[in-house]
């Protein structure tokens, strides 16, 4: 009688012993990879958020100079666009599971370190100028490498499945500035390290859930187009243009909503900051993921014109609104305009590019990037020539979403470009 082989575990899969606690059915399942990438959107809004909350505390606590705090911000976006211009480059060559796994544990390093090393160190200032790095790198490495990874997934819908996936950073920020300001009341402000400790264990626990599902390539190996070539192709730069506007007609609005509420609305810093930043990210999440069912149903480019006039009106209705509550109506609504931009831009270009591979997401992230950071300064440098009048501010930042409609007009002409050109291939 021949007996029968037993089940022999794959070899290449690593950390074989743990491994037998889970179910091994279940883990290869890329139901599991969606929702590990949805995790890895919101360890980016804990890096993103979580320490913005702490800067008055910096300041009183290590003596921290203004100028001081505005170099954290500053290295926390260069680091950010350093990563994803740096990320094109050695992404694909190490592999996405190591770099999604190195990108949760730099996270977690500079949240936990925020914890204990101002006080370890003779300089606060330079152990904070460290933790920043640290959860930098972190962020940005998450940030270029989540879309591509759930884009390389099989799906029906690419870009529904973007648009819910995109949406976990908004639900991720909210969540950041509601239980933080809960944390706050209850346990008092002087117990933030208790806090910086506890949100590090979540890209450590996210990171751990990263080793075990299935992850795939966009590409196959060499198959990718190199910086060089995309840079080549005018479709590319139109693309960049449209992430750039979508970047900075998001982040315009959401880095001075708490501002706006509390010189507007003549409010608190904490209720400043449910009503602006938290309302923004919710408004936002929840565009998301209506957007996602309507996805299938219209074209990304006619609901991404939709957003850009929503957006030049919400603009225009926080700029020129005399009531302040409408002013708020007015940031609020901005939030639900641009929630589609960002992740519709990626399934745009992904589509519109096939072969772009990693360097595509990490070059229209390093965009977005720079959108993100001079769409504020513009802002607020706008306010400053007006007298700190932040509704000033507020008017030019409608030139983003302007920007982002000429963006689509382009897309739409190199489409019937192709369109012309097809039938003579």
């Amino acid at each position: 009688m021949r007996r029968r082989k037993k089940h022999v575990t794959h070899k290449r899969m690593p950390l074989q012993g743990v491994r037998l606690f889970f179910c091994e059915k279940m883990l290869r399942s890329y139901r599991h990879t969606f929702i590990a990438c949805c995790g890895g959107y919101i360890a980016q809004a804990v890096v993103n958020n979580f320490a913005p909350l702490l800067f008055v505390l910096f300041q009183t606590e290590f003596s921290l100079a203004l100028d001081q705090i505005t170099l954290l911000i500053t290295v926390n976006f260069a680091i950010q666009l350093m990563m994803d211009l740096l990320s094109a480059k050695f992404v694909d060559k190490i592999g996405y599971r190591t770099c999604v796994v190195a990108a949760h544990v730099m996270a977690a390093m500079g949240l936990a370190f925020l914890a204990f090393l101002p006080d370890v160190m003779g300089n606060a200032f330079a152990a904070l100028l460290i933790c920043v790095v640290l959860y930098a790198m972190g962020g940005g490495l998450i940030e270029v490498i989540i879309s591509p990874i759930v884009e390389a997934c099989p799906a029906k819908n690419k870009a529904a499945r973007m648009s819910l996936l995109h949406s976990f950073y908004c639900w991720g920020a909210a969540a950041v500035v509601l239980l933080s300001t809960a944390f706050f009341s209850f346990a008092g402000q002087g117990n933030w390290r208790i806090l910086a400790a506890v949100w590090a264990l979540f890209p450590v626990l996210n990171g751990l859930y990263f080793c075990f599902v299935p992850i795939v390539a966009l590409t196959e190996p060499g198959e990718g187009m190199s910086v060089r070539k995309l840079a080549s192709s005018g479709l590319f730069w139109v693309c960049m243009l449209l992430m750039f506007a979508a970047g900075a007609s998001e982040l315009a609005m959401s880095q001075w909503a708490s501002a706006f509420a509390e010189s507007g609305l003549g409010v608190s810093k904490a209720m400043g900051d449910l009503m602006g930043p938290c309302l923004f990210a919710l408004c936002m999440g929840l565009s998301r993921v209506l957007t996602a069912p309507l996805s299938r149903r219209f074209s990304l480019p006619a609901l991404m014109g939709i957003s850009g006039v929503l957006c030049i009106t919400a603009y225009l209705l926080a700029g020129l609104a005399a009531e302040p509550l409408w002013a708020l109506v007015g940031c609020g609504l901005c939030g639900f305009s641009v929630g589609i931009m960002w992740p519709g831009t990626y399934s745009i270009a992904s589509a519109r590019i096939p072969l772009g591979g990693t360097a595509l997401f990490a070059l229209l992230a390093l965009a977005g990037d720079a959108g993100c950071s001079l769409g504020p300064t513009l802002v607020g440098f706008a306010a400053e020539l007006c007298g700190d009048s932040l509704k000033a501010g507020m008017l030019v930042g409608t030139l983003f979403p302007a920007l982002l409609l000429l963006s689509l007009v382009l897309l739409r002409i190199f489409r019937r470009k192709d369109g012309e050109q097809a039938p003579q291939a």
